[in-house]
Order: C-alpha cells, then structure tokens, then sequence
C-alpha cells in the first residue's frame, strides 16, 4: 500500500479503524516551529464525530500523544515528529463481516489482495484522515506565519432518499495569501498535486479548480483573466494558477464527494463467494462526509503548500 504523501513534507501513517490506535510520522517540520497543541486538538475535534444528525455514534475524542520531535518548550527539534491516535470505541460489525459492501472498499480488495474479511479493509475506512489533520495542522501553523490562510465551507449537498440513507456534498476550498511562483513544470504543476491531494480523500469523486467544468461552455473573451497595469487580475477564473504555477490571486477549487456508502437501513448484496447476502445497516457511520471532511481538506491543501515552500527552500526543510 502507499502510506506516504508528499515529498519534502511528508506524512506516513499506519493503523485502520478497528486497531488499537493510529500512529504517524511527519517528516519535513521546519526546526523550531511552535508546535500549538490546542490548535491540533481544536482541528481534531473538528474531524472528530459529534452530535449531529449527519454524524456516526461511534464515539471517538481523538487526542493526539506527540512521541516524538518536539521539545519541552513545545517546538519541533527537526527529527520527525511521530504521534499516537487511540481507537477508544472500536466495535466490528460481526454481521457484516462476509458481507461485500456496495460502492465500498470490499471488492476491490478482495480482487487485489485476496481479503475476504471486512475487518481487514479498515486502512479505507475514513478514520485515517484524522492522521491527515494532525499533519496538516502542524503545516497551518506554519503557513500561518506566512500569511497563508486556508479555509473551506459546504456549498450543497444531496437530498436522501429516505430516512437513514445517506447524501453526498460539494466542498469549496480557498487558499489566501500565496505567494505566485509555487508550482514545477510540467508534472509536478500545483493545481496538478493539489488534484492530487483532494482525490486521495475517502469518497471524492470530482475536483475543479476556479471556474472549472463551467470553463468548457465559456468563450476565451469570458474567461481570461486580464490584468492592470499594476499586474493585478481583473478577474480570477483561473483559481489562482496558470500553467501549473501559483499568480498571487486566491486559489479557489472544488471538491466533489459521493454519498458515504454505509446507510442505516439493511441493503441487498452478495458475499464473497458471490451469493445473495444481506448488508446490516448501521448508525456507526456518518450519513454525510459533510462538515467532518472540512478539517481533512484543508489538510491536504496545507501539506501541499509545505511540500511547495519547502521545494522552493528546500535548504530550511
């Protein structure tokens, strides 16, 4: 499996759902960094489930235990910083075991693996973003320092069929204060990674960078962003990069997620040896990667940004 994303900045995790903990290491921190607990802990508790309608009733505060990396004045040392996430309300679902999970992880990796247990599936499962904001909190803190701002809002979400069932969502994501000149011809482009980044989250399906899939019905007269004297841009169609390289403007994309397949009501499948089987539903899911998946994309966001600042002075990573 590749359990490694980035490449000056670079987050490797292991562990599933069903483990006793999740751990990571986050190599690539510039030494001397503050590394601000409660604003991990805050992050966190923004992935972390909650009370509401939408949200699993698995139960899981997610502090996170820092092993090493960090000194006693509480800033990275250079060496990576390695951490420990608990699994505190870990229950399989022995019904659905043998069950194949429809749009899930189940067949595909019973085709490449040979597994034929859903318990074996769970470096899948959703629970592997939160090493995902723990990383990317600690690239925050630092591209704060920068005048980086990253954030993100809901902008839709489906309409569920009946009660139980669950919906899917578009995510719009916005990085403020960018400097232009982040990006590498002609593979390495940062809308390219930041594509990237966004698709390796669990359920997305789509991502558009400025005006995006409307740029198809637009004329070039429409959409090119002219600029002033001064360079600055009338216009930001672009999202804030051309030709793979960062302009200075805010770089705006869109994330587009897929219903979370697990619904609460029972659904017809198959087993493993391909016979009619039932699927148990359960409330120990979210009915919407909405607002949880928030602190996951901005995660992304931010780890690619580090990997890009870090290229651009890769002397001080």
């Amino acid at each position: 499996m590749a359990d490694t994303f980035g490449k000056y900045y670079r987050l490797t995790d292991w562990g599933d759902t069903h483990g006793a903990c999740l751990e990571g290491s986050i190599e690539g921190c510039p030494k001397g960094l503050y590394i601000d607990a409660a604003f991990i802990a805050a992050e966190m508790t923004r992935r972390a489930p909650s009370a509401d309608v939408l949200s699993t009733q698995r139960r899981e505060s997610d502090p996170v235990e820092f092993l090493s990396g960090i000194d006693t004045e509480h800033r990275a040392t250079g060496e990576p910083i390695r951490f420990r996430i608990p699994n505190r309300d870990a229950h399989p679902n022995e019904e659905n075991r043998h069950v194949i999970r429809p749009s899930h992880s189940s067949y595909v990796y019973f085709k490449k693996y040979g597994i034929t247990d859903n318990e074996q599936c769970g470096r899948s499962s959703a629970r592997q973003t939160a090493c995902r904001v723990v990383a990317g909190a600690i690239a925050k803190l630092f591209l704060r320092e920068q005048g980086i701002r990253i954030w993100s809002e809901v902008v839709a979400t489906g309409t569920p069929l009946r009660e139980g069932d669950s919906v899917g969502a578009l995510v719009r994501g916005h990085i403020e204060g960018l400097p232009a000149g982040l990006g590498e011809p002609v593979y390495n482009k940062f809308s390219a990674r930041l594509a990237y980044a966004m698709m390796s989250i669990n359920a997305a399906k789509g991502f558009d960078i400025g005006s995006g899939f409307e740029a198809a019905q637009m004329s070039g007269s429409q959409y090119n962003d002219i600029q002033n004297p001064d360079f600055s841009f009338k216009s930001n169609h672009d999202g804030g990069v051309q030709a793979g390289i960062t302009n200075g403007q805010e770089v705006c994309f869109t994330v587009a997620f897929k219903p979370i397949p697990s619904v609460r009501f029972d659904q017809q499948s198959i087993d493993f040896d391909g016979n009619p089987a039932v699927l148990k539903g359960s409330n120990r899911n979210d009915l919407c990667v909405a607002p949880r998946v928030l602190p996951v994309v901005e995660a992304m966001a931010a780890m690619v940004i580090m990997d890009f600042l870090c290229l651009n002075t890769s002397s001080d990573c």
